[in-house]
């Protein structure tokens, strides 16, 4: 289970990285939803009732609906955390690539004949 699911089973919240006010995004995360076919869905709701009572609607829960709490120190440092992890990674492969270079058995006799 991600973060974003454990933090919205508690309640229903506005996300804060929705495109207009969060309303969309939070009801999909609340309900585990894809964003995408949740706003589809009000679109096409919002064509097909005229306009003005899902709009009303969508309105009133972007008032009523509380933000989404402030970003924990899980979340804000994931991206600093997975750019370490990618580093980290990068690096060790470079590490392995040289042991296998500096240890390979060819190199060592090579190294042998010529140098003694």
């Amino acid at each position: 289970m991600s973060y974003s699911s454990e933090m919205h089973s508690s309640g229903l919240y506005r996300s804060r990285r929705g495109i207009f006010f969060g309303v969309c995004r939070g009801i999909a995360e609340y309900l585990n939803f894809s964003v995408f076919w949740t706003r589809i869905l009000v679109i096409i709701a919002f064509i097909f009732s005229g306009f003005w009572p899902v709009g009303a609607i969508y309105l009133v829960a972007a008032l009523l609906m509380k933000p989404e709490p402030c970003c924990s120190y899980e979340r804000e440092y994931a991206g600093a955390t997975g750019k370490l992890r990618r580093t980290f990674d990068s690096l060790d492969e470079r590490l392995q690539r040289l042991e296998t270079v500096v240890t390979d058995r060819a190199r060592d006799w090579d190294r042998r004949l010529y140098n003694e």
